[in-house]
């Protein structure tokens, strides 16, 4: 499995993502263009000493991820507002990518239209989302639930 992150536009959200991939085990994609400049130096804050621990492809864009995800045959499986079923019934499989989109503006028509799924996090009514890195933790975490992924204990 693996975390997906389209042109993210905050490095703190960004940092605590990658830092998530490390914890969890899985791989992670960073989507270009950012919405800052893009460097370890500027992650480390957030992601701590945990940075060297990502399996992490950078792709110059969504034409050349999309290129690796297909030719991988990888599920990918986006998380938006605008879906219809709830993440938890979904049947995840070992080699789906997890995409979260842009902090400010999710992801464009032509990415939400290529995902294979989409899927939302029920929240209350009168709420609008969710911080992308929580939202990415928790629909990630289901993944490595269903299917039997997490890291072993040491």
């Amino acid at each position: 499995m693996r975390l997906a992150l389209f042109q993210p536009d905050i490095p703190q959200n960004t940092g605590a993502m990658l830092r998530l991939a490390a914890c969890l085990g899985v791989g992670a994609d960073i989507i270009e263009p950012c919405g800052f400049p893009f460097s370890h130096k500027g992650l480390k804050r957030s992601g701590m000493d945990y940075l060297h621990h990502v399996d992490l492809i950078q792709h110059t864009g969504w034409s050349a991820f999309e290129a690796k995800a297909r030719q991988q045959r990888n599920r990918l499986i986006l998380l938006t507002t605008q879906a219809a079923t709830p993440y938890t019934d979904l049947d995840y499989e070992r080699d789906d990518i997890i995409l979260v989109g842009r902090e400010s503006a999710g992801v464009p028509r032509e990415v939400h239209d290529r995902a294979e799924q989409r899927v939302l996090i029920p929240m209350a009514a009168e709420t609008r989302s969710l911080n992308v890195a929580l939202s990415a933790a928790i629909v990630l975490a289901e993944g490595l639930r269903q299917t039997g992924s997490f890291p072993t204990l040491s």
